[in-house]
Parts: C-alpha cells; structure tokens; sequence
C-alpha cells in the first residue's frame, strides 16, 4: 500500500487539530450555526427590494403600465420567500440562544415581511424625497439618474431604511446583516436602530458612522468622515440609555466632525464646522467652527 506523501500527512493532521478544537472550552464555537440566516439569501431579498424601489432603474425590460404588476411581482414574490426564511432562522437561533427581547417568536416571519411590504409605497415616497434632497443639495449632480446609479449615500439610506423597519418589528440580526453589507460596499455605516428623518443626504459618504440611538431630524446634510458616536458606557448599561447624539432638522455637519453622547443635542439649523469634536448640545441656529472655536447664533 503506497504511503501518502509527507504533505498530506500534514494536511490531514492540520483538519484534525481543527476539528479537537471544537471539543475545546472555547466560547465561540457556533456549531449551530447552520440555523443562522444565510448572509447571501439576505442580500439577495434586499437586491430585490431595492429593485421594487427603482423599477423604472434597475428593471432589465421595458416597463410599461401593462406589464409593472408583473414586473414587481416576480421581485415580491422572490423576495418574499428568501426574507420568511431567513427572519425565520433568526428567531429560531435567537430563542435558541435565549437571546431575544422582544415578543416575536418563530412562525412571525411571514407577518413581518408582509408588514414590510405594505410599507414599501411609503418608503419609496421617502426614498424619493431622499435623491431629491441629494439634487438639490448637491451642485455636481447632473440629474437624478446619476445620483441613483452612482452615489454611495443612496445604497446606504437605501438599505438602512429598509432594515430600520425589520429592526423596529424586533427582528434580530437580520437587519445588521443589511446595513453591514451596504457599510463593506459604500462605506457609510447606518446602525438599523438610528431614527433617521425624511430628505436626509449624506454628501460623499466615506467613513459616516451613525449609532444605534442617533436620532436624525428631517433636512440634514452630513458629509464624509462625520461620527454621530456614543461615550463610553459600561456594558450592562447599554440597553438603558441613549448613547448616541441627536440632530435635530435642517442641521449640517462638515467632514470629519465628531458628536458624541446621547445628551448631545444639536440644535435645529445649526452648522457643525469639519473637523469639529462635541460633547456638549448646541442651541437652535448654532455655527461651531474648527476643534476649539464657535460662534453660537440663536
């Protein structure tokens, strides 16, 4: 019988020191993990939400009235069943784990996507009223096909929006999933969990972070390297505070500013100058300008 050579010898001894590791006390091991959502089969539902949301963008065909029905449909219904199964898989393995803390239980993944659904007409209002904010608040913007195809800051809003509704209808890991990959593919980091409010344009977009708690009024404008962050909070206390800044309407933010806090409130109308760090709430028509200037207009 002929003797395997030394390289497989090693190959074979190298998986079996993967697989002892398993009967190890690590901590994270997850051979369960075939009960997770399937990250592509996530992607590949938001693919076709987001498609339902430009029809008239992302369709292969023509369009016409006689046949959009359809045309939605088939995106619908595809969606549909990737989405129940993977919301499914999340409560499952989040009870599993006893993790969850809210009321849903499995079997609610059909609910829940159809919830989404009729809310799609509505999102798109506000999605279109996000480009539109986009348009007019940019000057290099040719038209509005441009910024749909090309800017980042729509593929992001896009996918938090979408993934902010899952969030409040209590469905774990799912929307993290959503706004994760839209994070790895535009770099602008959108928790699922922040409230973020209508005609809202990030300008650029590269490395924005918006925590879980921000809450975002309507009319803000946001540009590259801005962090809505929070101050340090031990563990434990996470889940009971509010950690991150609030921005109230019609506020800019420059490159590179940072707010943190959840007692930071930056008043309506105010200009937050780049590069600026705040840990402190700024009165209604505010101008904060460079690390330690400001000049404060009411």
């Amino acid at each position: 019988m002929r003797t395997q050579p030394k390289r497989f010898r090693e190959l074979e001894a190298s998986i079996d020191g993967v697989v002892a590791s398993y009967s190890s006390a690590l901590e994270i091991d997850n051979l369960e993990s075939v009960a997770l959502p399937n990250k592509r089969a996530v992607i590949e539902a938001i693919d076709h939400i987001r498609s339902v949301l430009f029809m008239g963008f992302y369709s292969t065909r023509a369009l016409s009235p006689d046949n959009l029905r359809h045309a939605v449909a088939e995106h619908c219904y595809a969606a549909y069943h990737l989405l129940v199964e993977q919301i499914e898989r999340a409560l499952t393995y989040d009870h599993w784990m006893g993790r969850t803390r809210c009321a849903l239980r499995a079997g609610s993944g059909e609910d829940i996507v159809l919830d989404l659904f009729r809310a799609l007409p509505k999102l798109r209002a506000i999605l279109n009223a996000d480009v539109r904010a986009a348009y007019d608040g940019d000057p290099a913007a040719r038209n509005v096909e441009e910024i749909i195809f090309s800017y980042p800051s729509v593929e992001a809003i896009t996918s938090y929006r979408i993934a902010h509704l899952l969030y409040r209808a209590g469905v774990p890991m799912v929307p993290r999933i959503i706004t994760e990959h839209a994070h790895s593919r535009t770099g602008i980091d959108i928790s699922p969990g922040a409230d973020v409010g209508a005609r809202f344009f990030i300008d650029h977009g590269t490395g924005v972070v918006i925590g879980e708690t921000a809450i975002i009024g309507s009319d803000v404008k946001l540009y590259q390297g801005v962090t809505l962050g929070a101050l340090s909070v031990p563990r434990r206390d996470e889940e009971l505070k509010k950690r991150h800044p609030t921005i109230e309407d019609g506020v800019t933010v420059y490159a590179g500013a940072t707010i943190l806090g959840g007692d930071t409130v930056i008043g309506a109308g105010s200009v937050i100058g780049g590069n600026v760090f705040l840990t402190r709430s700024v009165p209604p028509g505010s101008k904060v300008l460079g690390r330690n200037r400001s000049d404060e207009e009411s």
